[in-house]
Formats: C-alpha cells, sequence, structure tokens
C-alpha cells in the first residue's frame, strides 16, 4: 500500500491512498489539473480511481471535485450529511456518483478496506478515514476540532498517518484574522494546534508507526519547521519511552507531492 499527499494545506487537500489493484483518494481539493498530475506521476491513471472520499464540504476538500468528477466518473463517497451539502452547492452534475456512507461502517474497495470515522469540525458530518490493506494500515485525520478517545482508537495500530497541525497558537493569537474567526480555529468545530497535534501524536505511537505525515498547515498562522520542533517536542515530552528521533516525521506541503510512504 502507498500514501502519498498530493496537496495539503489550509488552501487545498488531496491524497492519494492505494493497494496493487485499488487506487483511491481522500478528498480533491485542488484542481482537476493538479490531481491529475499527481497521480499520473504515481502511474496511475485517473480512470482506475476506485473512489474519492471526501472528509467534509468545506472548499478547500471539495474544490476540484467538479471537474475531475465531470472530466472523469469516479464514485465519489461520503457522509449523507456531506453529499447533501454538495448537493446543495451544485458540485456534481452527475449525483449518481454519489455514494452514502457511514461513520464506522467498513467499505471494501478491491483490497481495501476503508473506515470512516467521526470528528468535531464545523461541517455537516465531517469524518476521517482509516484504510486498511491486510495487516498494512494508515488514515488521514485533519480537520479534528479536537479529538477524544473515540478519535485514538481509530489512530491506533497505523503503520502511516497524515494528521492535522494546522497553526501556532501565538500565530494566530496574534496574527491579522479577525476575533470571531480566531475563535472558531481554537474551538473544538475547528482544528488542531501544533501542541495538540504533538499530544494526540503521543498517545497513537507504538514501534509500528513508521510514517507520520504532518498536514493542513495554515499558510497566515504556521510554519513547516515550526510544526516540526512544536510537535515534536510534544512527542519528547510525554511520559513514555518513545523520542521524535525514533519516527520519520515531515510536513506535507501545500503545492508539492511528499515522497512516497510505502507501506
Amino acid at each position: 500500500m502507498r500514501l502519498v499527499s498530493i496537496a495539503s494545506g489550509s488552501s487545498g487537500n488531496c491524497t492519494y491512498i492505494g493497494g496493487e489493484h485499488t487506487h483511491i483518494l481522500v478528498d480533491a481539493g485542488v484542481s482537476c489539473k493538479r490531481i491529475k498530475e499527481g497521480i499520473e506521476s504515481l502511474d496511475v491513471k485517473p480512470q482506475e480511481l476506485s473512489g474519492i472520499f471526501i472528509t467534509h464540504e468545506h472548499s478547500d476538500h471539495i474544490q476540484g471535485l467538479r471537474v475531475f468528477s465531470k472530466k472523469f466518473h469516479i464514485p465519489i463517497y461520503s457522509t449523507a450529511g456531506t453529499l447533501a451539502e454538495i448537493r446543495r452547492m451544485g458540485v456534481v452534475e452527475d449525483e449518481s456518483l454519489l455514494m452514502p456512507i457511514e461513520a464506522d461502517a467498513h467499505l471494501t474497495l478491491g483490497e481495501l478496506t476503508i473506515i470512516p470515522f467521526r470528528n468535531t469540525h464545523d461541517a455537516a458530518e465531517p469524518v476521517g478515514y482509516r484504510v486498511e490493506n491486510g495487516n498494512h494500515k494508515c488514515a488521514v485525520a485533519t480537520d479534528l476540532g479536537n479529538y477524544s478517545e473515540y478519535t485514538v482508537n481509530h489512530l491506533m495500530g497505523l503503520d502511516a498517518v497524515l494528521m492535522e497541525a494546522n497553526h501556532d497558537l501565538n500565530m494566530l493569537e496574534l496574527g491579522p484574522y479577525p476575533y470571531p474567526l480566531k475563535r472558531r480555529i481554537m474551538s473544538d468545530f475547528g482544528h488542531l494546534s501544533n501542541e495538540r497535534c504533538g499530544q494526540l501524536l503521543t498517545d497513537i505511537l507504538h514501534d509500528g508507526l513508521k510514517h507520520i505525515l504532518l498536514g493542513h498547515l495554515s499558510k497566515e498562522n504556521n510554519y513547516p519547521e515550526l510544526a516540526l520542533l512544536s510537535v515534536k517536542t510534544e512527542v519528547d515530552m510525554a511520559p513514555n519511552d518513545y523520542h521524535a528521533a525514533d519516527f520519520d516525521i515531515c510536513v506535507a506541503e501545500r503545492d508539492r507531492l511528499t515522497k512516497i510512504i510505502e507501506i
């Protein structure tokens, strides 16, 4: 199984996950051109995708969906609440492509098993995704707002994870955003800070977790170097036997593909 972030950040998100015969995307928040170029660089044709799994209906997760779905007719999976918003927004012309799924219900496509899990982001019915291929497991966990034991349980036993490190609290508090927007981002319905990302990471660390991608970084309220430092500091300060240097931790960038993570 392979995991690659095609784009990750507050301006657009798209992640490829694939086995030998089955290929999916999580979100389509960048242009059709960028999505196509990204997956083709992995020797996958757009027509070979088995599905696009949408976390929620905010534009940075669906802005490429209209053109991509019209051009390639790939099934679009998400919760009923998210699909209702996609219909209301008129994003997809062919509504027969819309496939409802439920949180915690397992869906099998080819050799991949996809398990959506709920989060508290301020959207209609948002989810993250855990993907399994036999004994190999990865997950995409962004736009969390906050996390709970439920979240941790869905992220246990992974080989790789893309998780949200959206903002530095000091940069957000001192930055140019209006106060209501700052409150929203810092709330349980907003985004995980670097520190909270690091704390969540410490809860799911185990010897088999080989690859950690920090994603959905805010362009205005974070820096890749700061996100890395903050998350690694939380890991090193946690009361366990792990150290940040024990793990491959890197940032998923907004304008380029990450390295191919082989799971």
